[in-house]
Parts: structure tokens; sequence; C-alpha cells
């Protein structure tokens, strides 16, 4: 098949949107409210071109290999990712990756043939992994927290060398190569984009160092300022001083009231299924807490966070589009480069939110432009 035509990016300094693929069953919150969410790959196609269409850049499909705590069943990332790039013209889809399953070699294959293909819109997210079941049922080691991003370090500089050299070498601890050469290499220069989150020690020092953009979980402005200004300061140890960019993840309730925004908030965390929240919430605090510091992921996360799996209800994008957009708006001045959302009925509210949000975030950006939002 001919490639497509590359992208047409927003502009730099703009603020970026994403959304969750919903590849996975269940939607994005661990509730029994009713959402009109589907899984399947026709609702996904229709929902990525309806993305593309409001204004929305990239799309993140999430990465499963067993059902779990409301997840049952789940498509493998890579492979619909794939589907959605053929559907689309100007979307970037990025990729979930979990290293230990994959090893990067192949990775940095299949994405430099996906870039090829389709105009330089696929991209990675590696992630280090917090669901000690998957690994067991597959039959493969569960590293401890460091190591498991130990791992996904060798994971990042194995795929940036099969990317930019030619016949790259690595001898790492988890992973060899020897004389690789790829051909052909990714159409993005000098590669694909590579995300990774994590609010450890050890993701903030991964993001520094090696990763182009770093996620993080739900949190406060002052929380997200404090994880920006960390990353920072590893990246300019590291020489990469100004290369890091910063993407934060929210549940996005946009309605014409406050109070019916909050009234959706209130329905989702009453109908939550405590059953699966409370699971979730043993695992996914044992793999946070399990870092040195005990400061990783989910370590401080209430039950009410829980019900949106990555804490997007702290980001606090609850509200009329109005107070919305004010609030990104603000993240943007903390240095937010991309706002990674999540919805209850994905279709008609990312629709709303190109129509109603994003507009409003355009005209606040020429109103009031950032010269530099960290230093």
């Amino acid at each position: 098949m001919n490639a497509i035509t590359p992208v047409a990016p927003t502009p730099e300094d703009a603020v970026k949107f994403a959304y969750w693929v919903p590849n996975v069953s269940g939607g994005l919150v661990v509730s029994k409210i009713p959402q009109r969410t589907e899984w399947n790959l026709d609702y996904n196609i229709k929902l990525a071109r309806i993305a593309e269409e409001a204004g929305f850049d990239y799309a993140l499909s999430q990465i499963r290999f067993i059902g779990s705590y409301g997840a049952e069943y789940q498509h493998e990332s890579t492979t619909f990712s794939t589907a959605l790039l053929a559907a689309t013209k100007r979307l970037k889809v990025i990729a979930a990756i979990l290293p230990g399953p994959w090893h990067p070699a192949v990775v940095a294959k299949l994405g430099a043939s996906a870039d090829q293909l389709f105009g330089g819109r696929w991209a990675v997210n590696v992630v280090s992994g917090w669901f000690k079941g998957e690994f067991t049922a597959l039959g493969l080691p569960w590293l401890e927290h460091d190591e498991r991003y130990r791992r996904s370090r060798e994971f990042i500089q194995v795929l940036k060398g099969i990317w930019t050299e030619d016949n790259f070498t690595f001898k790492g601890d988890f992973y060899q190569t020897n004389d690789f050469n790829l051909r052909p290499r990714p159409l993005q220069a000098p590669h694909p984009e590579i995300f990774q989150g994590g609010n450890s020690r050890a993701a903030k020092e991964n993001a520094g160092a090696v990763s182009d953009w770093y996620f993080a979980n739900g949190n406060t402005p002052e929380g997200h300022k404090a994880q920006f200004d960390e990353v920072n300061a590893i990246a300019a140890r590291n020489g990469r001083a100004g290369k890091v960019k910063f993407g934060v993840n929210a549940f996005i309730i946009a309605r014409d009231t406050e109070r019916e925004a909050r009234a959706e908030l209130q329905a989702i965390i009453d109908n939550a299924d405590v059953e699966a929240v409370n699971a979730f919430g043993g695992a996914v605090k044992q793999a946070g807490q399990a870092s040195p510091e005990g400061d990783g992921m989910w370590s401080k996360s209430t039950f009410n966070d829980l019900v949106q799996y990555n804490d997007g209800f702290k980001t606090n994008l609850i509200g009329t589009p109005e107070q919305i957009a004010e609030r990104i708006y603000h993240l943007k001045t903390l240095g937010v480069n991309l706002v990674l959302g999540g919805f209850l009925h994905f279709q008609e509210e990312v629709a709303y939110f190109g129509e109603k949000v994003l507009p409003l975030v355009r005209e606040l950006e020429r109103a009031k432009p950032i010269q530099a939002a960290v230093a």
C-alpha cells in the first residue's frame, strides 16, 4: 500500500490532546454505571474519526494480556493501534508496550513499519508494569519495582539505538542485540515519540534520562508541578535540559452546568464496583509502595480515586466547558504539553469536548501566550 501523507501537527506551542482508546472492556471507570462505550473495532474506528475531527492529536491504546478488575476482555494494543491508523489520516496512535513479553528489537521493527505505512503517526508508551498476575499467567518472572524500571530504560535505549544507528549492538542485563540493522527506519526523525509514566523516583529518573514524554497520573496542579520540576532537574543532569515533554491524565466530565458534571461524578462513585476497586487497589498499591521510597503510582490513592484507573478525578477537569478550559490553560502554565482524557460515553463526549472545550482553550492560548512554561 502507499504511505499516507505525514500528519499536519498542532502548533508546537499549543497544548495537545489525547484520549484513552477503549480497546479494553469496562470503559475507563471501575463502576457499574451505564457507559455508552464499547471495546470493539467498529466503535473505536468511529471514535478515532470523531476525535480526529474534534482536534485531538493522539490516541493511546491500552496494554492488557489477561482480564482483571472489570476489564475482562481486551484487544492487543499494537494490532489495534495499526487498525486505527489505517482508519484515520491525522491522528497519532500511541501503542502501549509491556517490557517482558516484548523484545525491544521486535517492537522497533513493528514500529518502523507502522510509521512508514501511516505517514509518521506511530508512537510507543513503555509501561513498566504493575499487574503481577499478568506476568505469572505468562510464565514470566516478576521483577522488583526498580528492576522493572531498569528493564524499561534498557528497552528504550535499544529502541532508540535501532531506530537511529547502523549495526547497533547492545549488551545489557535484560536485552542484547548484535550488529542489528533496521531497514526501513521509521519515517519520523530522529525516531517515533517515546512515552513513559510512573510516579516513583525510578520512573522520573527514566523520564529525565531517556524518554521523550512523561505521563503523570491525575494529581493537583501543585502535585503535577512538583513532578515536572523533578523530572526537568534529572533531565538537566543528563544533558537533556528542556527535552522532556509532559502529559497529564484526566477523567473529563464536561457538562453545560457544573451541577450536572458533579452529579455525574457522584453517580460514577456511588455505583462503583466495590469488589473490583478494592482488588485493583490492592494490586496497584502493592506495586507503588514496593518502590524503595514507597511513593510509586497509586501509593496514596483513596477508594474514590481508584474508581478511575489512573487517578483521573484528581486533575479536576470536571465542570462547564469554561471551567475546564481555564484549568487546562493553568496546567499549561505549569508545563503541561498534553492532556490525556478519559470519558464516560466516549463518542458523544469527545465530540462535545471538541466543540465546546477545545476552542476555548485555543482562545486562552491566543489571548495569554506563554513565553516559557518551565525553565
